[in-house]
């Protein structure tokens, strides 16, 4: 399974990947959002930042996915703190996922940034940061063809 995954682009999230200070990725929400349960070890992420010219930008390889049970605010925050040294959250990014009920951390191995290309976001209504495309060939765009190339 394919998935893209944005990144914020203030805290530098993309740079920190590349740079390898950063090897997991978290997504927190006081429900079970996406992408609790639906993404597994050897899924694809490709990443794209969250400032708007929609390319993507990276790919890494999923090695683990824990998905936390409910969890009350003090764990969340334990959880957050204890993982910050792969996670690499920004102050803002901490605050927001500390306290959070339910918490997906993903570690990723082998990121490599990639020749930047969009995906065709029309089948996404709910644009939210995390889009599992099954395979990303199937949305992504070919700009040579867009431009009758």
């Amino acid at each position: 399974m394919d998935n893209v995954v944005y990144l914020d682009y203030k805290a530098k999230e993309l740079e920190h990947l590349k740079s390898g200070q950063k090897t997991m990725i978290i997504r927190g929400a006081m429900g079970r959002k996406l992408p609790y349960g639906r993404v597994n070890k050897g899924d694809v992420l490709y990443f794209v930042e969250n400032k708007g010219d929609g390319l993507i930008k990276g790919k890494a390889f999923v090695e683990s996915v824990f998905n936390s049970e409910k969890l009350t605010k003090e764990q969340s925050v334990e959880m957050v703190e204890k993982n910050q040294d792969k996670l690499f959250l920004a102050p803002g990014q901490k605050k927001r996922f500390s306290g959070k009920r339910y918490l997906v951390l993903i570690t990723i191995k082998d990121f490599k940034t990639i020749e930047p290309f969009q995906i065709d976001r029309s089948d996404y209504w709910n644009m939210d940061d995390w889009l599992p495309v099954e395979n990303i060939e199937k949305v992504k765009i070919n700009l040579l063809t867009e431009l009758g190339i």
